[in-house]
């Protein structure tokens, strides 16, 4: 059973911490994390031999897997976060009204903030640092398939926090691997003050249809780059490259490349020649053709050219695959990304300044990229230090989500003798 009112009691304390504290509290948990390194691999190492043995895709043994530079990397990310500004306390506006009252808008923490998500080990502390820094407990749900290196890392956290004079019993793991471990968190109506799924579709949709409690609903990311017709080809294979094969399994990965006709001939056989064995095509009849007629010598050996279907325009693919259609115009390229697209990350490249404008301004997504990888939509790269998430919503949040989205108002009324009449 999990313990919401231990959760509640410690936000509580927590909200009525300093900066300097929770700073302090994070630094321990920095040193613990490293003392107890060799046990955190251990574990991920027995996550990851069951999740191969289980027949995990390799995209996604990738999220899973940690190794000592990742959590050099886990270890840096809270660091930045003790950098960042306290985001509670601060005076967002303050005026006064006609009969004297004076008003103050002030941030103050959410809450108790559930995060269920899938597989990456590191949104484990990542979710952690950044409530805690906001003031807000954190009950963490993560996938059955990364449950020992969650149970590790949870226990490196509570010893960082307990030695650096922190409160421990502001942070929790749902580990009994129950789906209806989900039904209680979503159900905990008075004692959970947000929930946040991260993850696929199915389980965003699960908490979107069952939820009781407030949801921050980020999105699966089918991501997609337009090559528009002026596009600088070099810069643009280097950039489609980089979006899908840096990191194929993660939400920003681009999904789909819309390409227009006009320099479908130029961009094509390059890219064929670059991803050739390495990247799966999912093509429309336009694309197929251009790259059986334009490549040199013939397709390349080891490139994987397939008749794409409907359902490859809508699929997150989190692989090794990329779908590939040609446009004839700017706006059709802009009706198929609000038509397939999840309102997550999408990119342009571009020369034309007017397009450029367009695209911003009629594609639906958090983030809108003009000749830059997809990849780049992320809390730490966004100056962060680290994510909960990336919100595709239109309210409170939207994008990479970090100390700010775990914040809300309060406002401060101050009169002298003031009544109403």
């Amino acid at each position: 059973m999990i313990n919401f009112i231990s959760l509640k009691t410690a936000q509580k304390r927590l909200a009525g911490r300093t900066r300097e504290q929770k700073d302090a509290a994070l630094k321990a948990v920095c040193g613990a994390i490293e003392r107890q390194r060799v046990s955190v691999l251990t574990a991920n190492a027995r996550d990851v031999k069951r999740a191969r043995t289980d027949g995990m895709k390799e995209s996604l043994i990738d999220r899973l897997s940690l190794n000592a530079a990742r959590i050099d990397d886990i270890i840096w990310d809270v660091e930045a976060i003790i950098d960042l500004d306290d985001p509670i306390g601060k005076t967002t506006a303050g005026w006064r009204t006609p009969n004297g009252l004076f008003i103050e808008r002030i941030t103050a923490p959410i809450g108790v903030v559930a995060i269920i998500y899938e597989s990456r080990p590191n949104v484990t502390v990542d979710a952690f640092a950044l409530a805690y820094k906001a003031g807000c407990a954190a009950l963490l749900r993560g996938s059955s398939a990364a449950l020992e290196s969650n149970r590790a890392l949870i226990s490196a956290i509570r010893e960082g926090l307990e030695a650096g004079g922190g409160i421990a019993s502001a942070v929790e793991l749902a580990d009994s691997g129950s789906r209806d471990e989900v039904d209680e968190i979503l159900g905990a109506r008075g004692f959970i003050d947000v929930v946040l799924p991260r993850g696929g579709r199915e389980l965003i949709q699960r908490v979107v249809r069952n939820a009781r409690i407030p949801v921050i609903e980020t999105g699966e990311g089918n991501c997609h780059i337009f090559v528009d017709a002026s596009a600088d080809i070099e810069k643009a294979v280097a950039i489609v490259e980089n979006a899908k094969m840096q990191k194929p399994g993660a939400c920003n990965a681009v999904e789909t490349l819309l390409i227009h006709r006009d320099t479908a001939p130029k961009i094509l056989p390059r890219l064929a020649e670059r991803l050739a064995g390495r990247c799966e095509f999912r093509c429309d009849d336009f694309a197929r053709e251009t790259i059986a007629q334009t490549a040199h010598d013939g397709i390349p050996p080891g490139l994987v050219v397939k008749e794409a279907d409907e359902s490859d325009w809508e699929t997150e693919f989190l692989d090794n695959i990329l779908a590939i259609k040609t446009v004839s115009s700017l706006d059709e390229a802009v009706t198929h990304i609000n038509r397939y697209g999840t309102r997550h990350s999408e990119a342009i490249l571009t020369k034309d300044l007017g397009n450029v404008t367009a695209f911003f301004e009629e594609v639906d997504a958090a983030c809108v990229y003009t000749n830059a990888s997809t990849r780049f939509t992320d809390g730490g790269e966004f100056g962060f230090g680290a994510e909960l998430g990336i919100s595709t919503q239109k309210f409170h949040v939207r994008g990479p989500m970090g100390l700010d989205a775990l914040t809300t108002i309060k406002y401060r009324i101050t009169g002298d003798g003031h009544v109403r009449k």
